[in-house]
Formats: C-alpha cells, structure tokens, sequence
C-alpha cells in the first residue's frame, strides 16, 4: 500500500512537473515573440525619426521609449520566475511545481497583454512609416547619383591631369568634397533623410562642376592662347593708328578753332602709354597661362581689352571728329534742320488732342527752338566753334527726346 502510494503520488509529481515545464514553454515563446515585436518595432521608429522631425513622429518615439519601460518590467518578473524554480529538479514537490506554474502562466499572460499593446502600437504608426519609408526611398538613389559624380569628376580629372595640365584649384575644389562624402556614407539615421538628400544634391552638383570645369579646360586654355595671339595683334595694330593720331591734330588745329581740338590734344601720348601698359599686361597674362593660373590670365586679359578699347576710342575720335568737322564746316544745315524737325516731330505730338499745349512742354520745346537759333547765330562770326554748335545740336536733340517720351509715358499710363 505504501508503495502503491508513492508511485501515485510520483504520478501527481511528474503531472505537476509536467504541466509547469509546458507553463515555461508557453512564457518563453511569449517572451521570444514580445522580444522580436520590440526589435522590429525599434527598426520602424528608428526609420520614422530618421525621416520624420515633425511632433507625431517625436511623439513615437516618446511612446515607444515608455513601451519599453512596462516590457522591461514583464521581461524582467517572467526571468525572475525562470530563475526562481528548477523545474528539472528530481526532488521537486508538487506543490512548487504549482507555484511554478501559477507564477509562469501570469508572466506569460502579462508577455501576452504587452504583447498586445506593442501590436496596437505599431498599427497606429503604419502611415508615420509609410511615410518614412518614402522619404528613405529617395536616400540611396541620391547617394548613388552623388557617388557616381564623383568618380567622374576625379576621372575627368585624371584625364585632364595626363595630358599635362595641372588643375590645382579643381583637385582642391574636389578634395573640400571629401568630408561630406563622410557624412553622406554616415547615412539617414545619423544625420536624417531631409539633410542627406541635400548634401547628396550638393555633392552632386559641386562635382559636376567641377567635372565640367576639368572637361573644359583643354578648350579653355586654347581659347585663352586664341586670344593672347588676337589681343597682341591688336595692340599691335594700334601702335600703328596712334602714330596716325598727329597729323589728324595738325589738320584741326590749320583749319579750325581751339575749342574743336583742345580735348584731343593728349590722345597721341595716352595711347602710347596705354597700348604699353596693355603690352605689359600682356607678357604677364602670358606667364599666367604657362603657369595655369586660370583666373589671373583671365582677369588680366579683361584689363588689357579695356586698355586696348580706350585707345581704339581715343584714336577714332581724332579722325571722326575731323570728319564732323569737316561736314557741318561745309554745310551746317543738314544738321540744323534733323535738329527742327525733332522740334516740330515733339510739337506735333504735344498738340494732338489739345486746344492748347500743356506748359511742361511746351516751355522746353521753346526752349530747344531758341537754343538753335542762338547755335545758328553764333556760326556767323570769323572762327565759329563748329564743335560746340555740333555738340549744341546734339543736346537739344537730347532734350526733345525726353519731352516726347515723358508725353508717351503720361498719355500711356492716362
């Protein structure tokens, strides 16, 4: 009977045993899914706050963060009562064995209820991910754009560089790109998406121009040595006009007043001096482009066109101005009667639709007509200033156009 007894009671420990062993099999595969769910939910706020600065996606993130506190404070009970009992213990009562399972079974439904929690959790951030996940779409593509553009800034040049040309400041400009390359590998989570999209974009553009800049620059350096041969001919060529410029100044000053060439008098020795400036210029913008110091050629080459353009001016004035000259000493009256008619063109259009003309503009048109006639008289004496009365019929001309374009500009906007 005795040991009837302890083979039933044996029976009641293994059952006991039994059924705690299957309480600790259920906790641990509740434990394993809440464990995953947290893993895999902390994939999905990390993609959101990585794409994501609004407040919701903050908000998210807060909510997880307390998420992770209760799943601490479970994980932590249902370890503690794995810890507790030995269930492979061949000494172990029935009565533990029931305690086990007891204690096992509400860690379990507590894994379970968080568990749940998590789920509802992460169903309410599906849009925040959707989002995120489009904004993070946009990451790789852009990088991979930026990457691309540097390798071929750095092959073009390369490209440039073994055909002899030394491309300093292009190396320099590609090198300045290297830190953000850094950040850019460091990616979304470090830096989010918007930020890594833009510094993708910055790359990508800086890298095309300096890729164009390199691809160019076999065609920049001909055009620079294109022009170096052009604007040397050139001063060239003026040289030779201001030695014309004297014998233009004598003609003035045998048959016309001082007042007609006073002005001109210093041409022939400013063009000299600015056609040897603008040949200095010249050997240094030379040099500049031996040694590749792109911008000082370039800026150099603007100086000596400037120069050049001076003395071409200066030079042409000399003659044109003998011709004027010459013309209205021959004849004034095609220039005195251009000057009426733009007087009585502006009349015309003061007076149209008017009984009387308006006063502001009728006193200048007055004017003007007064001004010519003085400018005819004054051609009457011995050695008139045939300069100044051009120079006359030029600004009243000046000052009846801007009476008719203040007309046409107050009748338009009447």
């Amino acid at each position: 009977m005795t040991a009837t007894s302890r083979r039933w009671f044996g029976g009641r420990d293994e059952s006991r045993r039994a059924e705690a062993q299957a309480a600790k099999d259920a906790a641990a595969a509740a434990f394993y899914e809440l464990d995953t769910a947290q893993r895999d939910l902390r994939i999905s706020i990390e993609t959101i706050v990585a794409a994501d600065g609004s407040p919701a996606a903050r908000q998210a993130s807060e909510g997880f963060t307390a998420l992770g506190h209760r799943i601490d404070q479970v994980s932590h009970v249902y370890i503690e009562t794995v810890d507790r009992y030995d269930l492979d213990r061949p000494e172990l009562e029935a009565a533990v064995a029931g305690r086990a399972r007891g204690e096992l079974e509400q860690a379990r439904d507590e894994l379970v209820r968080v568990k749940g929690e998590l789920d509802r959790f992460a169903q309410g951030l599906e849009p925040l991910l959707r989002n995120a996940e489009t904004q993070l779409a946009r990451v790789a593509p852009a990088r991979e754009r930026a990457r691309a553009a540097l390798l071929a800034a750095s092959d073009a040049l390369d490209a440039v560089r073994a055909g002899g040309m030394r491309a300093d400041d292009l190396a320099a400009r590609l090198a300045a790109l290297a830190p953000e390359l850094t950040k850019l590998n460091q990616g979304a989570a470090q830096h989010g998406v918007q930020e890594t999209v833009q510094r993708a974009d910055r790359i990508l553009r800086d890298a095309e121009a300096v890729r164009a800049e390199a691809e160019r620059l076999p065609e920049r350096a001909a055009e620079m040595d294109r022009r170096l041969v052009s604007l040397r001919t050139r001063a060239q060529a003026l040289h030779t006009r201001a030695g014309q410029v004297d014998p233009v100044l004598s003609e003035l000053r045998r048959r016309f007043s001082a007042a007609c060439w006073q002005d001109l008098q210093q041409v022939p020795d400013q063009a000299v001096e600015s056609v040897r400036r603008a040949e200095e210029k010249l050997g240094e913008a030379a040099a500049a482009r031996r040694e590749q110091r792109w911008a000082d050629a370039t800026a150099l080459l603007g100086t000596i066109r400037a120069l050049l353009d001076s003395v071409d001016e200066a030079v042409s004035a000399a003659g044109d101005r003998l011709r004027a000259l010459d013309a209205v000493a021959k004849d004034p009256q095609p220039e005195v009667q251009r000057t009426r008619f733009a007087i009585r063109d502006a009349q015309r259009l003061a007076m149209e639709g008017r009984s009387v003309p308006d006063p502001r503009h009728a006193r200048p048109l007055d004017q003007a007509v007064a001004r010519v006639d003085r400018a005819v008289a004054g051609l009457e004496g011995v050695h008139p200033d045939w300069w100044g009365f051009l120079r006359e019929m030029e600004d009243v001309r000046a000052a009846v156009g801007r009476v008719v374009t203040e007309i046409r500009s107050q009748r338009g906007t009447g």
